[in-house]
């Protein structure tokens, strides 16, 4: 008589299921993205993505505190300037609204690791990632300008950088300027394989960042192509990034998982607006549960192979997993 096979053996209940599981969210693998706006008294929730708000610094420490007592250990700062132009100016500013951010926190809670999203489509007119000319993205330009807004970032005391521009070379322009000025310890995550995706629209409105014109295919990935990906992450780790990111998460966990396989190096992965927003409104109409489909998504892109993930949904997975 041929045995039988009994898997449902080791899923009978809950202290067996959690005995044996494979993969497992902690409060540690999180970062939270914020967005800070100069002025004061300012909680200005984003429409497209409920829970989610810009923060004048004021409200913004009061925030970061509670998310340094929740245990989360990090998180993304996004600005948005009081003023644009063409060459974003306030993006490398000392006294710009990052710098004065990075300084209020790093002075109110020390131990808050503080990452800054170095770009400049917030803070340019025309809302593209680098120096506009006849039309175009002039890439060997733009990285002398990203390299200087990350080194303007460090100086205010950032302690990890993140170009999110996608330009080449732009991560041995950062590390060259760091260097250069005795910032040799501190790391780089590069947005190594950012698409050019429909995910980020929630984001666009949050930090008043969409193209005036023209897209950004020019230089965000291709979503068709995976072993570009994979090119990519290999120049920026030889350019010497220390964590490469994957970005969006949910659409290419494929790349998220050939990149683990491929690299020895620390992976973080962006759970990006759009993905926190389909959540949020499918929940708000009751065709979801909220927190099994955060939980469940999450463990996915945990399962897939980062290490990291960058979430606005931090603060939820957080009080979650205190209470379980």
């Amino acid at each position: 008589m041929r045995l039988l096979k009994r898997p449902r053996r080791l899923r009978g209940n809950e202290t067996i299921r959690s005995m044996i599981r494979e993969t497992s969210i902690n409060i540690d693998d999180l970062i939270y993205p914020m967005f800070v706006v100069p002025g004061e008294n300012i909680k200005e929730e984003i429409s497209s993505m409920p829970g989610i708000y810009r923060f004048s610094i004021d409200n913004l420490l009061k925030e970061v505190k509670e998310i340094n007592e929740l245990k989360i250990p990090a998180i993304l700062l996004f600005g948005i300037p009081s003023k644009k132009d063409e060459l974003g100016s306030e993006a490398y500013d000392e006294n710009g609204i990052i710098q004065q951010a990075i300084k209020s926190i790093k002075n109110a809670i020390p131990e808050m690791l503080i990452i800054t999203d170095v770009c400049m489509c917030e803070y340019t007119s025309h809302g593209h990632c680098g120096i506009v000319k006849d039309g175009y993205v002039q890439n060997d330009e733009t990285t002398s300008y990203i390299a200087k807004i990350a080194l303007s970032h460090v100086i205010a005391g950032a302690d990890i950088v993140a170009p999110s521009d996608m330009m080449d070379g732009r991560v041995k322009a950062i590390r060259d300027v760091l260097d250069e000025n005795g910032y040799v310890n501190t790391p780089i995550i590069s947005y190594s394989a950012k698409y050019a995706s429909s995910f980020y629209g929630p984001f666009r409105e949050a930090a008043e960042s969409a193209p005036q014109f023209g897209d950004r295919k020019s230089y965000q990935m291709d979503p068709a192509n995976s072993d570009e990906a994979l090119r990519e992450i290999s120049l920026d780790i030889e350019e010497g990034a220390d964590i490469i990111m994957i970005k969006p998460a949910l659409p290419y966990l494929d790349i998220i998982r050939r990149a683990k396989d491929t690299f020895n190096i620390p992976i973080a992965a962006y759970n990006v607006s759009g993905e926190y927003s389909m959540i949020k409104a499918a929940s708000q109409m009751g065709y979801i549960d909220e927190k099994s489909a955060v939980l469940e998504s999450l463990t996915g892109i945990k399962r897939a192979g980062a290490d990291i993930i960058i979430t606005y949904f931090a603060k939820d997975v957080a009080k979650w997993l205190t209470i379980l």
